[in-house]
């Protein structure tokens, strides 16, 4: 919650959504973390370059479909 007179910047939105996603999940306690904060930062930064550059990332990605990246590469060969 902001305090009055402060305005909402980009900076307090990321600083809100680490702080959300640094609450760990089920599976990433059982795993153990030793810095959720960074790990939550590393998370979020990762999600946000898909969504920015999805057709880059999805190439890049170990799981993809296969079968798209073959039919993408067929298409361009011929």
């Amino acid at each position: 919650m902001s305090e009055p007179g402060h305005q909402h910047t980009d900076a307090d939105a990321d600083a809100e959504r680490v702080a959300e996603r640094a609450h760990l999940l089920p599976e990433e306690i059982a795993a153990g973390s030793a810095d959720p904060q960074a790990q939550a930062e590393q998370i979020l930064a990762e999600s946000d370059r898909r969504t920015d550059e999805p057709e880059a990332t999805q190439e890049e990605s170990v799981q993809s479909d296969v079968s798209t990246s073959d039919q993408r590469a067929t298409q361009r060969s011929v």
